[in-house]
């Protein structure tokens, strides 16, 4: 998809400040570890650029919130503590650079032992967000992932869907590809 395709998209969904943007972290803000989990700080890294992206992005959406899949907790390879600290440090760094997240939803779940409501792509992270702030309106909302799970939770509270990667999928209605989380925040930045 050319450039000029993805702005007529972006212009089409009639975005403004009004606007919730969901998004995934492994992948998105920080490197993902492959086959393995950030179980501390030390392994916490910010994506290349994810930062000046946020930064972006913290200026055009009024509600920025992150939605993120932790089964390292229930496999026993960390403590919600852990990623308490983890979040922590990550938030201190984010408010330095001006970028507000409104609130981090995670699923602690083991999923090869428990069955849960909120593993994406179970809505149960996106329905609690709501409950927190009743003013989200999912048709206004986008989710931002680079996996399949985050675009099915995305799709199945009725969102708009941005892919960063590949793109994996074929007619997938309300969903756009970007090859990083910076190429999509500066084609946000040119509609408005």
């Amino acid at each position: 998809m050319i450039k000029a395709e993805k702005i007529q998209i972006l212009q089409s969904w009639n975005i403004n400040h009004s606007w919730s943007l969901f998004l995934d972290r492994d992948g998105i803000i920080n490197r993902k570890i492959e086959d393995g989990y950030v179980t501390s700080w030390e392994y916490f890294e910010f994506m290349p650029d994810a930062l000046s992206a946020l930064q972006i992005i913290a200026q055009k959406f009024n509600r920025l919130f992150i939605i993120t899949n932790q089964s390292g907790i229930g496999k026993g390879l960390m403590t919600e503590q852990n990623l308490q600290n983890i979040h922590k440090k990550m938030i201190e760094i984010l408010e330095q650079h001006n970028i507000h997240v409104n609130r981090i939803y995670y699923c602690p779940h083991d999923y090869e032992k428990e069955t849960c409501n909120c593993r994406k792509p179970e809505i149960g992270l996106g329905l609690k967000a709501k409950k927190d702030f009743p003013e989200i309106d999912f048709d206004k909302s986008i989710m931002v992932g680079d996996s399949v799970s985050d675009i099915e939770f995305g799709d199945r509270l009725g969102m708009k869907l941005c892919y960063i990667g590949k793109m994996p999928f074929e007619d997938v209605p309300n969903l756009i590809c970007f090859p990083s989380l910076l190429d999509f925040a500066l084609h946000v930045a040119q509609i408005w």
